[in-house]
């Protein structure tokens, strides 16, 4: 092959000639026909069988042919004459396929074109084939749509044959109008690179067929006058002008162009780093070296000087040797050196293996380079054993891959500052880049580094062992992560993957970055741990059913959002022996309770410790251990927080304990719990809903309500300590609801909340012999609970709904005009029927019935020190703090006792009581809640009723 030919010199000035013209489109036919001889080489037998047809299916609309939809489909290509070798590929197909003569028809279609890889050193079979398809610019649009369908059939059909396919359709004159129907890389980036997508066609295509770049043509030192050039070759009929097709100049890169695309191949590159490194690369390279040619306009000056060697016009040849000419000195070396093997990883070419079949010409033109670079046979070797890298060799070269990408974000982000609503792409993509890299590279407390991002095919090992630290000294906690240690002892000179405080993490991150697969063997030195092969083998089982792997990258438009957690994966008590302190008291056995938040007669809870993996909608994987203080209401609490965000969609909750000790058990109630737990707060998609969730656990009680997003709970240490929370006022009405196994020895309080409405005032009663056990649920759903004396079934109820009238009327008296006040009291009974227990209506037919005796009132007043004391009235009678003190108690109870005309004793009822509305003093009360009333009816009740028993 001539390398060198004599150059070819256009003076538009002095003249040009017809034969000239035809000479320099001849030389870059024929380095177009060296490409496509190498694009074809690189390809399989049935691949190189796409790539010779496509030309024929689209020039022809033959039912026989791929792609075919129907007869009306434009086709016919300017100027295409199919060769021999097409002919035969079609009837490689069709048997029935006969070329016809189209007669003078005039074509639907100017031109196809390959661009991209193919052809070059840096096209691989697994490429794919990116086709530019120009049409007229006067077909109809119903014509444009039956050529984008049959693209798309085509692309179908190629990918049965292993070739990935993508036929771009449209027209020279909306390209160089910007006015592109379709994106026409297919990523979203065709807008954004107009320009550089222009410079990377004129040096990488391949014109398979119709009619040929005009860009050809004009001189590159011309390229600024490149429409008169144009213009004079067609005016003055040096060429017919449809014979050529024109996409226009590229006589520079616009600045806010370079953000569009650098923005997009760094998107890339996070999943796909070599191709995207070498074009990131080059974008700052152009952005920063403005005044130099593009390597387009290098392309065309060499194959106008006579340079028609395919090796030296090599696109990526070409691109390396821009980069390295730009970066020169030692302060870039590391970014040179990854330049290099970016490139070289990115040809696919193992050039340490004899067997290279069929790309002899890549193989050679790769060594030619790494000779040059000066690489050892050494460093050859640690390139082509990808396949063999191990977790250690990824790490490293993935931090060097992270710089260089961080590198490109910010000097990216300053761009966009700099360029502002000049640059050619949105604020929303910038801020998309961001939380891509955010997700793929951010380091944060808890997230599983995925430390393989499409840098080694795979990183599975086959033996890996796992060590708790106390194997190698007392005291210490902790895991190491060995591979092929066979003998313990050889773990104090073995090199050590990884440490982990925690067993799951270390097990989540091997299983996340594909260390740990089924085939994997394991060993387990579990030390003062229990953890065993068998646990692990389990656990590996719930992550794959949790998260196949490998893990997908986010989609654009999971990354527009706000992330959300998708699903939870809770494994419990990892490498913990529930039982173990209760196997020490004997207590396993007296199982009478098999809760396993209050197992046994100990009421002990089996949820020793918790780690939480979440996966979320930017993909990421993040793990947090509970090990420590109330850990399952930890791990719930965070839960719900992260659902608060985002309460229309419920992320998945999967519980795995290990199957020993009540394992599967344990697992059930804890999903139970999440599930019980979530419904109720989100019902309906919406929420936080307002309410208080009461959960009985190892002896206690937790109840859990929302502050605005915020979940709280609250440990209560006995039943008594709960209903007295569950008395406290509330700003808005609050229900109560009981998880499942909660107060399961107290049915009649259950059904008292479950029968709580809000806006009115409900007396519930249970009659227990000669005791009445009440509760009061007031307008906010605050519980208030006390127990009497039973002296006669009719007037049980009678001083309560007294009380309550009284406290009823005072505020309609206040609130005549306002909304919103409660209307009465119902009344119900708490009665087990058929096994159940159920809240039953009782009319107040009793309520307006005479109470013996006379009015008692307290009118409550703060005095100076801010405690509350209370004015007490019997009848007409008078007893204030300011005469009595602390002796008012005492005095009211001796003139109650001496107005009675017999020595029985009984209660006596407050009919009314008063509060100030600074009965809080750091607010002014407008509405004090009921159940505080009944809080000090009770309070003053207790006392006037205690010293009535003394005076007897």
């Amino acid at each position: 092959m001539t390398a060198h030919v004599a150059p070819i010199s256009l003076d538009f000035e002095e003249g040009i000639d017809r034969k000239t013209l035809r000479r320099l489109r001849d030389r870059f036919l024929l380095v177009n026909q060296q490409r496509w001889d190498r694009a074809h080489s690189a390809l399989s037998y049935r691949q190189q069988m796409v790539l010779e047809i496509l030309p024929l299916v689209f020039h022809l609309n033959h039912p026989a042919l791929p792609g075919y939809l129907d007869s009306d489909c434009p086709y016919g290509l300017s100027n295409c004459k199919p060769s021999p070798a097409t002919i035969n590929a079609a009837r490689r197909l069709a048997r029935t396929f006969s070329l016809k003569d189209e007669g003078k028809r005039k074509p639907d279609l100017e031109a196809m074109f390959l661009m991209g890889s193919p052809g070059t050193l840096g096209h691989s079979v697994a490429s794919d084939l990116d086709v530019w398809l120009c049409h007229r610019s006067d077909l109809p649009e119903r014509g444009i749509r039956c050529l984008e369908r049959k693209a798309a059939k085509l692309a179908r059909w190629a990918e049965s044959f292993g070739v990935e396919l993508h036929v771009f359709v449209f027209c020279a004159s909306d390209w160089r109008a910007g006015r592109q129907r379709a994106e026409v890389t297919g990523e979203n980036c065709g807008s954004a690179q107009h320009f550089l997508l222009l410079d990377e066609f004129y040096r990488t295509s391949i014109h398979l067929a119709g009619a040929w770049p005009m860009w050809w043509l004009i001189p590159p030192e011309q390229e600024e006058h490149y429409d008169d050039c144009m213009r004079k070759l067609v005016d003055f009929r040096f060429v017919r002008a449809e014979d050529y097709i024109d996409f226009g100049p590229v006589p520079a890169i616009p600045e806010a162009e370079f953000l569009g695309a650098g923005v997009w191949q760094l998107y890339k590159g996070i999943d796909a780093p070599w191709k995207s490194i070498l074009k990131l690369l080059l974008i700052e390279c152009y952005a920063r070296t403005t005044g130099e040619a593009l390597l387009s306009s290098e392309f065309k000056r060499a194959v106008f000087r006579g340079e028609t060697d395919a090796d030296s016009l090599d696109p990526y040849v070409m691109l390396y040797d821009r980069l390295e000419g730009w970066l020169a000195g030692p302060e870039v070396a590391s970014r040179l050196d990854l330049i290099r093997r970016s490139l070289y990883l990115k040809a696919g070419l193992p050039l340490t293996r004899s067997e290279i079949s069929g790309e002899q010409w890549r193989a050679r033109l790769l060594r030619q380079l790494v000779t040059r670079w000066g690489w050892s046979e050494s460093t050859l070797a640690e390139l082509d054993e990808r396949q063999r890298w191990r977790a250690e060799d990824v790490t490293t070269l993935r931090r060097t891959i992270v710089n260089e990408l961080t590198h490109g974000y910010r000097l990216l982000s300053k761009m966009a500052r700099e360029h502002g609503q000049r640059a050619a792409i949105s604020a929303n993509d910038i801020n998309l880049l961001g939380r891509k890299l955010y997700a793929a590279f951010q380091r944060k407390a808890g997230k599983i580094e995925q430390i393989n991002p499409g840098l080694a095919p795979s990183l599975a090992e086959e033996n890996l062992a796992f060590h708790h630290q106390s194997e190698q000294g007392a005291g210490a906690d902790g895991w190491l992560l060995y591979r092929d240690l066979e003998d313990p002892a050889d773990a104090f000179w073995k090199p050590v993957i990884r440490r982990s405080g925690n067993l799951a993490e270390l097990m989540v991150w091997c299983y996340c970055n594909g260390l740990l697969t089924r085939s994997t063997r394991l060993n387990v030195r579990s030390g003062t741990s229990i953890a065993s092969v068998s646990e692990l083998r389990e656990m590996l089982d719930a992550l794959s059913a949790f998260l196949p792997f490998p893990i997908a990258p986010a989609e654009r438009e999971a990354l527009s959002r706000g992330v959300r957690p998708l699903r939870n994966l809770l494994l419990v008590n990892v490498g913990v022996d529930p039982q173990a302190h209760l196997t020490e008291k004997g207590l396993h056995k007296l199982s009478s309770r098999h809760d396993s938040l209050g197992f046994s007669g100990g009421r002990e809870n089996l949820v020793i410790s918790i780690d939480q993996i979440t996966f979320n909608s930017w993909h990421e994987v993040s793990l947090q251990h509970y090990a420590a203080g109330d850990t399952l209401i930890q791990c719930l609490k965070n839960v719900l927080a992260s659902v608060a965000a985002n309460p229309a969609d419920l992320p998945d909750v999967q519980v795995h304990c290990h199957n020993r000790g009540h394992g599967s058990a344990i697992a059930r109630r804890v999903q139970e719990l999440f599930a019980d737990v979530l419904r109720p707060f989100f019902a309906g998609g919406t929420g936080p809903h307002p309410l208080r969730y009461v959960i009985e656990m190892d002896r206690r009680y937790f109840l859990l309500q929302f502050n605005g997003l915020e979940p709280g709970f609250v440990a209560l240490e006995s039943f008594e300590a709960l209903m007295e929370h569950l008395a406290l006022p509330q700003e808005r009405y609050l229900p109560v609801v009981f998880d499942r196994y909660a107060l399961q020895e107290e049915p009649a309080l259950r059904a008292v909340c479950l029968a709580s409405e809000p806006d009115n005032i409900q007396v519930f009663y249970r009659i227990l012999g000669d005791r009445a056990r009440f509760w009061v649920v007031d307008e906010l759903g605050s519980v208030f609970s006390w127990e009497q004396a039973v002296t006669s079934r009719r007037h049980l109820l009678v001083p309560v709904l007294r009380f309550l009238d009284n406290l009823i009327e005072r505020r309609l008296l206040r609130h005549t005009d306002s909304a919103g006040v409660v209307a009465g009291v119902q009344c119900y009974e708490i009665v087990r029927r058929d096994g159940n227990w159920r809240a039953e209506y009782r009319p107040e037919s009793d309520s307006g019935a005479p109470l013996p005796g006379f009015e008692v009132q307290a009118v409550g007043i703060h005095e100076g020190d801010s405690r509350l004391r209370f004015d007490i009235f019997c009848g007409d009678q008078e007893f204030s703090v300011q005469e009595y003190g602390d002796q008012l108690i005492p005095a009211v109870a001796h003139y109650i006792r001496s107005l009675r005309q017999s020595d029985e004793v009984y209660p006596v009822y407050l009919t009314d009581v008063h509060l100030p509305h600074d009965l809080d003093p750091r607010v002014y009360q407008q509405d004090i809640q009921t159940s505080q009333y009944l809080y000090y009816r009770s309070v003053l009740e207790d006392s006037l009723n205690r010293h009535l028993a003394r005076t007897h």
